[in-house]
């Protein structure tokens, strides 16, 4: 049963042997997001991948991506205006590139894409119908707060502790062989996390085989 965001602000506050005047709600809520923050950039787990599909607009050369939007993984477009026509990828390019290759205004289905600022890319050709697209991205991670639960909040609870509790110690200055003990069973839960999510999620039985661990075997 995931905990609930009440009771984990308690437990960082009997860990940290400090109450509400010294941790407050605020307090802990911003040392959560940043832990939120810090393990979305260092494990990309599947959690945060997400699809949405939208539509170009003609003679339009740029798309607006989702508020939620972080990072594409990859941009499909469809050579039809619905989705029943074939998938192409798109390729990732840079703004100049993209602006070289459609220096005469050409239109048709786009091929290429950038990223032209926080919330817009841009494509070549400038498409000349509405084709239908697919945006693979990732996600800014949720939040974990008193009306939200996250996967990292449920499955990955321990994780979210000892990096709150790194915060925690940190901003009170506290005895630094409490902080080095949370910040070693961080980076270990993270790195267990990461072989999770970026390893054996990543593999298939039937294709890579079973994980195994070397056993050593000395010569008789």
């Amino acid at each position: 049963m995931a905990i609930t965001y009440s009771n984990f602000l308690t437990q960082v506050r009997n860990y940290t042997e400090v109450d509400s005047n010294v941790l407050s709600d605020t307090l802990l809520d911003q040392f959560i997001r940043n832990t939120e923050i810090d393990i979305a950039g260092k494990v990309d787990y599947d959690d945060l991948r997400k699809y949405a599909t939208s539509s170009f607009n003609a003679n339009k050369r740029y798309l607006v991506m989702p508020a939620d939007f972080l990072i594409i993984r990859s941009l499909q477009t469809f050579t039809t205006t619905d989705q029943t026509g074939d998938r192409v990828f798109m390729e990732k390019r840079d703004t100049s590139f993209v602006t070289e290759y459609n220096t005469t205004g050409d239109t048709g289905l786009p091929k290429y894409y950038a990223n032209w600022d926080e919330n817009n890319i841009v494509v070549a050709p400038t498409p000349d119908q509405s084709y239908a697209v697919q945006l693979n991205y990732i996600v800014n991670p949720p939040h974990f707060d008193n009306s939200n639960t996250t996967y990292i909040s449920t499955y990955q609870e321990g994780m979210l502790l000892y990096g709150v509790l790194v915060e925690a110690f940190s901003y009170l200055k506290g005895p630094m062989d409490m902080y080095n003990l949370y910040k070693t069973r961080y980076d270990n839960s993270i790195e267990a996390f990461a072989l999770q999510q970026m390893g054996r999620r990543r593999r298939a039985e039937f294709d890579d085989g079973v994980p195994r661990i070397k056993v050593p075997s000395p010569s008789p």
